[in-house]
């Protein structure tokens, strides 16, 4: 028998809320549990539980097409046209839509990449971009200036061309001025936009602040309020560019930090194991082979609840 629909509806919503809390990352094992109770104790919550996670593989394969079709041309009107296909978004309950799964701004943009996906496009006017991982920008025309919405992005401009991108806290200016080429790397953080430069010059203006400039080598975080402390670049935190991390003597909290970014569900870890060193390259196309090389080398061991629940903990003495 099928629900009755409203049951099923209070039972979607509910599907919402627990997909939400799984993706933010802060959902416990006890949460876990409750899950798989609240799905065994009702036909119509396991029916709801399998629709949410069927739509949101279907939507994060929608927009990837539609966006490079028109990359170096924006059409306003297939934005438009995207938007109102992205309206059916209004039929999902609101906790679904402030999951990170569903960011209605980077769904709208004119590129963006799934988790753990990666891409790289060349524009007409000769700039190179790469988005990393649960990326999103637009491009308003070659030459003129790129928006990021989400994520993190690699930029690269020859030496005649003056681009700006622009950030939540401010703009970053690349070119221009006689400053030459530039090679820039820009990642969204909650407090503002880290950006890293491995070329050239470039110049960050904040919302609220003096402008700086940042020569090859250096990295800072754009803030609203100014830019922060100057700094050397960490090569290791570039190395998604290449489809790698390579570490030196890092901790094993700083690895798995950046690699559940490339993985769908939650990624978490004992405290014991946090300060563990790591030492070695891992690719970022297979998260589960690079978790089964950390268990062979270090004194850990993996559980996996599902595939999209996983957690490492202090390897277990057999004796």
């Amino acid at each position: 028998m099928n629900p009755h629909p409203s049951e099923m509806r209070d039972a979607l919503r509910g599907a919402a809320r627990w997909l939400s809390l799984l993706d933010s990352g802060s959902a416990s094992d006890a949460d876990l549990l409750r899950l798989e109770q609240w799905r065994a104790s009702n036909l119509a919550h396991e029916h709801a539980w399998q629709k949410a996670l069927l739509l949101r593989q279907r939507f994060s394969s929608l927009p990837g097409s539609l966006a490079m079709a028109t990359l170096d041309r924006p059409d306003a009107g297939r934005r438009a046209l995207l938007k109102q296909a992205l309206g059916v978004a209004v039929l999902l309950p609101s906790a679904w839509l402030i999951s990170r799964e569903l960011p209605i701004d980077a769904w709208a943009a004119d590129v963006r990449t799934g988790v753990g996906e990666r891409r790289e496009l060349r524009l007409a006017d000769g700039t190179s971009v790469q988005l990393n991982t649960d990326s999103a920008v637009d491009i308003d025309g070659p030459g003129r200036r790129i928006t990021l919405r989400r994520g993190e992005v690699a930029v690269k401009t020859p030496g005649h061309l003056d681009l700006r991108v622009q950030v939540p806290t401010g703009q970053v200016q690349l070119g221009g001025q006689g400053s030459g080429a530039a090679d820039v790397c820009l990642r969204l953080l909650d407090s503002g936009c880290r950006v890293s430069v491995t070329g050239g010059r470039v110049r960050l203006q904040p919302g609220n602040g003096s402008p700086v400039v940042l020569e090859a080598g250096q990295q800072a975080s754009l803030l609203g309020s100014g830019v922060d402390a100057v700094t050397t670049v960490e090569p290791w935190l570039l190395g998604w560019r290449e489809g790698v991390l390579r570490l030196d003597d890092r901790r094993l909290g700083e690895l798995l930090a950046e690699l559940r970014r490339y993985r769908p569900g939650v990624l978490r870890w004992s405290p014991a194991i946090d300060g563990l060193r790591v030492t070695g390259t891992f690719r970022l196309d297979d998260t589960d082979q690079v978790l089964a090389l950390l268990a062979a080398s270090l004194p850990v061991q993996v559980q996996a609840r599902t595939r999209y629940w996983v957690t490492l903990a202090p390897r277990e003495n057999s004796a």
